[in-house]
């Protein structure tokens, strides 16, 4: 049994589903929690669940869906993938960040969001972002995933029109510090406007690109009335 208090009215409340955060919950608990939403007619998305973890909570509930990459379960049907062009493009500086892209990409999936991933565009190599530049004008929102000293983000608002969600990830040596250095240097960004969430939270970058595409929506229909 778990305690739980589930927040079943927060897709009515604020357009979204509610997440799960699963790495300090047990498989007793998460198995618990799942058939509620299920119960609710609510799609249910796990956040930080490891893979030992995933494959106990699949044996006792055969239609939850383990993702891998993003370290996630989801129980439930997810929405279709829109046709066209994606509305977020999804960047990362490195292949190390692909766990938190994965999150941000799954939680967006979620919502019905397209998502158009671009990997590996660190600024180590500035000409792997500036080859990419075309591909983004398209996109409505961009969240940059970057380790080190996490200058992606920085580099990226400052040739880019669109809003810039920087998800500073625990990837790099010594003073790297697990995140902090990526997470402080994007919170100094000179970049204006520049969007900073905590250390690989790929789930809350992917709510505030979410907020922002719902902002221009109703702007949009608004303006249309």
């Amino acid at each position: 049994m778990t305690d739980a208090r589930l927040d079943l009215q927060r897709r009515d409340r604020l357009g979204m589903v509610e997440a799960v955060w699963g790495e300090h919950k047990t498989v007793d608990q998460i198995a618990a929690i799942l058939p509620r939403f299920a119960d609710a007619g609510e799609l249910a998305l796990v956040t930080r669940v490891g893979p030992d973890k995933a494959a106990a909570v699949l044996a006792r509930i055969p239609e939850v869906v383990v993702h891998e990459q993003a370290s996630a379960l989801t129980l439930g049907a997810l929405p279709p993938t829109p046709q066209g062009a994606a509305e977020v493009a999804l960047l990362s500086g490195g292949s190390s960040d692909r766990r938190v892209v994965a999150e941000a990409c799954l939680a967006l999936r979620c919502h019905g969001i397209g998502v158009d991933q671009v990997m590996d565009v660190g600024v180590a190599g500035l000409h792997r972002l500036l080859n990419q530049l075309p591909r983004l004008q398209s996109a409505r929102v961009l969240i940059a995933c970057a380790g080190m000293e996490g200058a992606l983000p920085t580099v990226l608002a400052g040739l880019v029109p669109q809003p810039v969600i920087a998800v500073p990830v625990s990837v790099g040596y010594g003073v790297s510090a697990g995140g902090r250095a990526a997470l402080d240097g994007m919170l100094a960004s000179c970049a204006p406007g520049l969007v900073v969430v905590n250390i690989d939270n790929g789930y809350g970058a992917a709510m505030a690109a979410l907020r922002m595409l719902r902002c221009g929506q109703a702007a949009r229909s608004a303006g249309s009335n």
